[in-house]
């Protein structure tokens, strides 16, 4: 099981769209500086994810969050 997810910047206000496997490890590594990108916008919070099969669709969703029609999306669902 692989997830997309949607981080939210608390100091920033940014979102951050990304994929992994294990959803709780990869947010303690954003929230604990490990990550470059999402560094200086430290703590984040997890506003949105889904859940897929495979990494293959989680990729696919991950690049369609990233569109302009993915972030029109995600502006209805937040």
């Amino acid at each position: 099981m692989y997830y997309v997810y949607v981080l939210r910047s608390k100091k920033t206000g940014r979102l951050y769209k990304g994929q992994c496997r294990d959803l709780e490890k990869r947010l303690s590594e954003h929230n604990h500086g490990k990550t470059r990108s999402t560094k200086s916008g430290i703590p984040w919070e997890l506003v949105y994810w889904e859940a897929v099969a495979s990494r293959a669709e989680a990729l696919e969703r991950e690049r369609y969050f990233k569109t302009a029609a993915g972030r029109r999306y995600l502006q209805k669902r937040l």
